[in-house]
């Protein structure tokens, strides 16, 4: 059996739905940090059946908007001294600026380099996001 000890100081993202971990790894640039990463894939769980988890060694400034849209049941967990000083649920954000890009061609979004793309969240259920310049839908 596999074993990861247990971290002192720093971040573990658990509850990552099974098969997103490498993504998420990879979407918050873990392999280009200098922080001793674990990336566990697969683990067992009695409450999603199979997850995966991230244990970061060290500080890490998190964009907690960017962790909701890849997977909105994960949690984040805040390591000091060897225990869990705080959690955080991301869930979906209702408002999201410059992470998803509008597909609709006449968006001023998409013709005008200096516009940041922007979203609201118009429906939980099926993840969908709408333009706030244009109304442009977009499911993530």
């Amino acid at each position: 059996m596999l074993r990861v000890d247990p971290i002192q100081e720093g971040i573990v993202l658990d509850h990552i739905r099974a098969g997103m971990g490498l993504r998420i790894f990879q979407e918050l640039g873990l392999g280009e940090k200098n922080l001793t990463v674990a990336l566990l894939m697969n683990v067992p769980s009695t409450k999603l059946g199979r997850k995966d988890m991230i244990k970061i060694t060290g500080v890490l400034d998190l964009d907690l908007t960017k962790l909701g849209l890849l997977d909105p049941g994960i949690t984040v967990n805040y390591i000091a001294g060897g225990k869990v000083v705080r959690k955080v649920k991301p869930g979906l954000p209702e408002r999201v600026i410059g992470l998803i890009r509008c597909r609709n061609p006449r968006c001023i979004t998409a013709t005008e380099s200096y516009v940041t793309p922007e979203f609201i969240l118009v429906s939980p259920e099926t993840k969908e996001y709408a333009c706030s310049f244009c109304g442009e839908r977009v499911r993530v």
